[in-house]
């Protein structure tokens, strides 16, 4: 008989388990609470302690489409409406990818086709280089040196690279896709977000012209719909909204080589490198660390923040001020927040309940910080065991034949940081689990 347990994350398994999606038009939403999940408590309290304390105004956890963390600060309430600032972009980047599965427009076509020739300050031969593509992926090459980089008027959209060479963080060209729709589709904003996205997922949300920019409004549930609606690939319910997987995948996975950490007007995780806004620097390493690497993100100034994590099902949400007197496209304050999340999640590594087996056992040596797996099994079986950190991450791995019955393998763990870590053992027929503590 084959004896199979399951991976588990954070205490809830992912497999079998079919997203929830509350039902458009109702106020009703399907609720966990983080016990069940195995989230501990006083992690929790302290993370809801630092989000209030950094001038948040709504907070919310989906996990599995559900609501977990669902909190209010300020006076601001479910009802309330707050702007989403560059958080935006990843919707207009949705409606773009739409737009293009309706054929009214393709990401090749230059942006003079639907802004007219002339539409910047650049030489001809220079603005015939600009695609929609380079607007989605913040590589047009005009100069985000001005006095006003919000300005789109063509005075303002001088040329510094070629297109397609110099990825920089500039508001205007993005800003110009909101006309690029209307033209293209001959709708509004407002009017092809409402009826492609916003009425078949229950989202409310306004598109107010402020200045040269279109900003987004919406109450924090809204949010976490659009961020349900990314965590299912486009369908809401059943309902296909995006059926361009091709689009979607690029949106959410690096678009371009110049920064790997951006997608189409959509942050990501775990990249070997990433730009920030306004530095024509590039940083080794992964966005925000102390996330899963899979994570993407729609971030705006004062730190309006959409995270969805794909391979934990989750999504997160945080609208609120500036949490301090600082600048804000804040992936420094993303950082901080996961950093206090991820003790939230203390079934170590996301593992449920070991899978307790008279076949192995795991000991920690206090003063070496080696772990030593002990196996009861025929000399000679193949065995594979994986190390994992509190978020899931692999942190060790081995493979190979045991050798004498009795004989541990050991897992030199002396420079992992203290914490609570799992591992999970497979040999042919078995698979399983544990956590322990590593001083």
């Amino acid at each position: 008989m084959r004896i199979r347990y399951g991976f588990w994350w954070w205490g809830w398994s992912l497999f079998g388990q079919g997203l929830y999606f509350p039902p458009v038009g109702d106020t009703t939403w399907a609720r966990i609470s983080p016990a069940a999940l195995g989230w501990c408590q006083p992690a929790l309290d302290s993370l809801l302690d630092f989000v209030g304390s950094t001038r948040t105004k709504a907070f919310l956890i989906l996990q599995n489409g559900r609501l977990v963390v669902e909190a209010y600060f300020g006076g601001f309430g479910r009802d309330s409406l707050w702007y989403w600032a560059s958080a935006g972009k990843t919707l207009t980047a949705f409606l773009i990818g739409k737009a293009q599965e309706e054929g009214y427009l393709r990401l090749t076509d230059t942006t003079s086709r639907f802004l007219g020739v002339g539409w910047t300050s650049c030489p001809p031969e220079k603005e015939r280089l600009i695609t929609l593509w380079h607007q989605l992926t913040m590589t047009s090459g005009l100069s985000d040196q001005g006095p006003n980089p919000d300005c789109t008027d063509p005075a303002c959209l001088t040329c510094l690279a070629d297109a397609g060479t110099r990825w920089a963080y500039h508001n205007a060209p993005y800003t110009l896709l909101h006309a690029v729709l209307e033209q293209a589709t001959g709708l509004s904003t407002q009017a092809y977000y409402a009826t492609r996205v916003g009425n078949r997922i229950g989202m409310r949300g306004l598109w107010v012209p402020l200045g040269y920019n279109k900003v987004f409004f919406s109450d924090a549930r809204s949010m976490a719909r659009f961020g349900l609606l990314l965590l299912a690939k486009g369908v809401w319910n059943g309902d296909t909204l995006l059926r361009d997987t091709a689009y979607f995948f690029q949106m959410t996975h690096p678009s371009q080589a110049l920064n790997p950490s951006y997608g189409y007007l959509t942050w990501l995780n775990g990249q070997s490198a990433f730009m920030v806004p306004g530095v024509q620097a590039v940083f080794p390493g992964p966005l925000t660390p102390s996330a899963p690497p899979d994570l993407y993100a729609a971030i705006g100034k004062n730190a309006q923040v959409l995270c969805v994590v794909p391979s934990q099902r989750l999504v997160l949400v945080r609208l609120g001020e500036a949490p301090d007197s600082g600048d804000a496209v804040l992936i420094r304050y993303v950082e901080e927040l996961w950093q206090r999340l991820s003790r939230v999640f203390c079934s170590a590594a996301g593992l449920s309940r070991p899978s307790d087996s008279p076949a192995w056992r795991v000991e920690v040596d206090p003063l070496s910080r080696k772990v030593q797996v002990f196996w009861a099994l025929w000399p000679g079986t193949r065995l594979r065991l994986e190390g994992l950190d509190r978020m899931g991450r692999t942190v060790w791995h081995w493979e190979g034949y045991l050798k004498e019955e009795g004989q541990p393998v050991v897992w030199p763990a002396e420079n992992l940081p203290a914490g609570l870590y799992g591992l999970r053992g497979e040999a042919p027929g078995l698979v399983f689990t544990t956590r322990f503590f590593l001083p």
